[in-house]
C-alpha cells in the first residue's frame, strides 16, 4: 500500500483544511499556479497550529480531491440530478462557486428560459399603423 494518502482525514482535519482554503490570501495564490509546493506548505504550517500533522503532498492531494468531487458533484446538479452529493459542499461552493453562482443568478432572469408569453411585446412592433 502506497503512503501517498497516509491516514484518512477526520471531519475536523477537512473543516481546517477549507477553513484555511477559504482565505482570499490562499485562494488567490492557488488561481492559475501549476507549481504550488510552497503554497500547500504554507497550508501545512497552519495546520500544524490546529495541532494537524500533514505534510505538504497530503494536503495538495485532498485539495485536489476535494475540488474534482465538487465540481463532479456541480455539473451533476447542473444537468438537473440530485443524486450526487457530498460532505461539505456547501463550504466548497462558497470557496470555488462564486463565478457559477453569478451565473446562476442571472440565467434566473434571462428572458430567453421563459414561455413566449411572459416576455413584454416590444412596443416598435405594435406602434405601426
Amino acid at each position: 500500500v502506497a503512503n501517498e494518502g497516509g491516514k484518512h482525514w477526520t471531519v475536523n482535519e477537512i473543516r481546517a483544511l477549507i477553513h484555511i482554503w477559504s482565505d482570499k490570501n490562499i485562494q488567490q495564490q492557488l488561481e492559475g499556479t501549476v507549481r504550488n509546493k510552497r503554497i500547500f506548505e504554507q497550508v501545512a504550517a497552519r495546520l500544524q497550529k490546529f495541532g494537524i500533522d500533514r505534510d505538504w503532498k497530503q494536503c495538495r492531494t485532498k485539495y485536489k480531491n476535494l475540488k474534482h468531487e465538487y465540481k463532479s458533484v456541480r455539473s451533476a446538479q447542473d444537468s438537473g440530478s440530485t443524486s450526487k452529493s457530498m460532505k461539505f459542499f456547501h463550504e466548497l461552493d462558497a470557496i470555488l462557486g462564486h463565478s457559477t453562482i453569478e451565473q446562476a443568478s442571472k440565467s434566473d432572469n434571462d428572458e430567453s428560459e421563459r414561455p413566449p408569453e411572459w416576455t413584454e411585446a416590444k412596443p416598435e412592433k405594435d406602434s405601426i399603423g
